[in-house]
């Protein structure tokens, strides 16, 4: 199955960053593309955290949802819409739910899954809390992905910063993930020292591939995001990476070769804490 990783350098306006993320999705479809990846806040990256609660929409109906399902379903194309603003079962003015939903190639919403940890860095200089603005999720979240080589994946979702928690991708595997997704918008500075030793990490650790879509770039609200999306095999091996700007990593996945490398290296079966 052919995967991409799409990166972007998302702005301020909502129809400027769907329009562009339009264009890398027909390319990702143009070159084979079965799964296409948009990173984190693919819809909006605002000036002010708070700026994402006006875009904020109910599960089920919205602007953004519908261009998804528009989107998969024109392109034939499974979707992991990065992440957007969804609302509270109550909805609020000062937190939203930061999720990921997945559309298949007929356009139906077949996953939701709501980011668990927050992230929050203050080296001095730059500052983040997303709790300030967030609500975060509690479930893990898999969905089944029927490929047109015949093989059912069982895909696993997270988000950026829950990269660092390495039991949240135990629970996938352990639930039969054997493909890990990672939409995310890493900060420079963490991603140049962190980035690729934590999603290679994940891969090794769980035998299961990895496609992690990233921001990449200087925003117009002045963050300046890692980027380097990457499509990473069962082995740790890094098959695609897309350093800087807009653009597409793309690779082919073999699941008869992550059924082998768990075969050659039991480990997942050799668990014993958990």
């Amino acid at each position: 199955m052919k995967v991409a990783a799409i990166q972007m350098v998302t702005g301020t306006q909502l129809a400027a960053n769907l329009a562009a993320a339009e264009a890398l999705l027909a390319q990702a479809a143009a070159q084979g593309a079965e799964l296409a990846v948009l990173p984190e806040y693919f819809c909006a990256m605002g000036r002010r955290d708070a700026d994402k609660l006006a875009l904020q929409e109910p599960l089920g109906d919205g602007p953004i949802q519908r261009w998804l399902a528009a989107q998969a379903s024109a392109l034939g194309l499974w979707i992991v819409g990065g992440t957007l603003p969804l609302s509270l079962p109550e909805p609020s003015d000062s937190h939203v739910r930061n999720a990921c939903l997945v559309f298949s190639p007929a356009g139906e919403r077949v996953a939701v899954y709501d980011k668990i940890h927050l992230f929050k860095f203050d080296d001095g200089t730059r500052r983040f809390d997303e709790a300030a603005t967030l609500q975060p999720g509690r479930e893990p979240v898999l969905f089944e992905l029927p490929s047109r080589d015949g093989h059912r994946w069982r895909v696993g979702l997270s988000v950026c910063y829950d990269l660092r928690f390495p039991e949240l991708y135990r629970t996938l595997a352990a639930r039969g993930a054997d493909l890990l997704l990672v939409p995310s918008a890493f900060t420079h500075v963490t991603g140049q020292a962190h980035w690729e030793v934590l999603l290679r990490a994940r891969a090794i650790e769980n035998l299961s591939c990895v496609v992690a879509a990233a921001q990449g770039g200087v925003h117009e609200n002045g963050r300046r995001t890692w980027g380097h999306s990457m499509v990473i095999d069962a082995w740790g091996q890094v098959l695609a990476d897309h350093a800087e700007g807009p653009g597409l990593a793309l690779a082919e996945l073999d699941p008869a070769a992550v059924a082998a490398r768990r075969a050659q290296l039991p480990a997942l079966a050799h668990r014993v804490l958990g």
